[in-house]
């Protein structure tokens, strides 16, 4: 497993794909009070790095825990959406589009999968646990119990022996 500060130095790809503008003190409180939750110290590390975009291929992955939902796989997170519009705070409007629980707040995901902020349990001011939302199935799965740890645990997609889930 990798340490935070490892992945946080090599998450991000050179693509632009995604980046929103730089990350602001007053964008986050702003983005938290739309949302009604306070973002982990550990997402807003990582969003001060690059403010959303697509990850680097040897972290667009996490490892379902065994046989999570019947899969034996991963958890695509490719692109990882940024405090703004077009990012975090498009969740509200997913949350209905795609019949998910709440409190969440949406990290990835095409609409038929998510991969989100789980704040259900720990309440909008608690750390949240990461939780991978099938929409089509109406299922999910816990991955990791904090975002830090979550990071922690990423790898790549091609060490499953394919790269497009």
């Amino acid at each position: 497993m990798a340490t935070f500060d490892h992945v946080l130095a090599s998450f991000w790809s050179d693509s632009d794909y995604g980046v929103l503008d730089p990350l602001t003190d007053d964008g986050v409180r702003a983005a938290e009070n739309q949302l009604g939750v306070e973002l982990p110290a550990s997402l807003l590390r990582l969003l001060g790095v690059q403010n959303g975009g697509t990850v680097a291929d040897q972290w667009n992955a996490f490892p379902f825990p065994a046989l999570a939902l019947g899969i034996d796989s991963y958890a695509p997170f490719d692109v990882v959406m940024g405090v703004g519009p077009n990012g975090l705070l498009d969740t509200p409007y997913l949350i209905k589009e795609w019949g998910l629980p709440s409190p969440i707040v949406l990290l990835a995901g095409d609409g038929h999968w998510w991969v989100g902020l789980d704040y259900r349990n720990c309440g909008p001011r608690g750390e949240p646990s990461v939780t991978f939302f099938d929409a089509d199935q109406e299922n999910s799965v816990t991955l990791a119990s904090d975002f830090e740890t979550f990071l922690q645990g990423l790898t790549a997609a091609d060490s499953f022996g394919y790269s497009d889930h």
